[in-house]
């Protein structure tokens, strides 16, 4: 679900409003996007509540960026971001952007960069205000990254849960979205290429996640689903490519 065309990404981080033990996290997971050529934490660095950035800073090659709260209950962080991430935009050093914060603020700035056509990753927790996980074109959240990092360290002979579902709002059996993305890119064969669909997905929902229902890919939770669907298997050149089409067992 990662087929994008980008070569460098900026890494832009609301220090006051993202957590730092989850940075190794976040780096993996806007690398599977582009390199990060650049990344950038931002908050009062006199404050107290930035310490644990501190920590982490040289070991990931972050620049911390000094934004001082001038006034109680303003955030002037969120400001200094947004010219950044503009300042960058129109030198042209990057084609991607990753944002990493839970805030609404970023709403306009995410749609902004896509309309110049860039390549915009959010991360933030699930709190997030669905403005600006639908204003970015992938989103994570970051308790999916928890969960696979949690399943990483189970040893695989012990492995028959990998993943929790956390989207219990939208449980996988509601096929509504699944549906609509697969009559999206079918052919005339009746079938559609996986990662066609995984596009078709994030298009219609960029926080769709296959982690978040509990697998590790998205050929597992379709595989998973028998009644309403079939996975192929076809050897192009040498490499594994997947189809899909309707089970025979979903038709009435």
């Amino acid at each position: 679900m990662n087929e994008v065309n980008v070569t460098r990404m900026a890494l832009l981080v609301d220090g006051d409003n993202a957590q730092p033990r989850l940075i190794e996290l976040i780096l993996s997971e806007a690398s599977k996007f582009g390199k990060v050529t650049i990344r950038r934490v931002y908050g009062d660095w006199t404050q107290q509540g930035m310490n644990g950035w501190k920590i982490v800073l040289n070991e990931n090659a972050i620049n911390p960026i000094q934004k001082f709260s001038y006034t109680t209950g303003k955030n002037s962080t969120d400001s200094a971001l947004i010219i950044d991430a503009m300042d960058i935009l129109h030198s042209k050093l990057v084609d991607g952007f990753c944002i990493v914060s839970s805030d609404s603020d970023y709403t306009g700035l995410a749609k902004r960069l896509r309309e110049e056509g860039v390549f915009v990753l959010g991360i933030g927790e699930q709190k997030t205000p669905k403005a600006f996980v639908h204003s970015c074109d992938n989103f994570t959240f970051c308790e999916t990254l928890l969960i696979e990092e949690a399943s990483e360290k189970v040893p695989a002979n012990r492995q028959k849960i990998k993943y929790a579902t956390l989207n219990k709002s939208s449980p996988i059996h509601d096929l509504a979205i699944l549906n609509k993305a697969f009559n999206m890119v079918v052919g005339d064969n009746e079938t559609a290429y996986l990662s066609e669909i995984g596009l078709g997905l994030r298009k219609l929902d960029p926080s769709f996640d296959h982690r978040t229902y509990g697998f590790k890919s998205l050929a597992e939770l379709f595989r998973s689903l028998k009644n309403e669907f079939e996975v192929l298997t076809n050897d192009v050149n040498g490499m594994k490519v997947y189809m899909v089409k309707k089970s025979d067992q979903g038709v009435n």
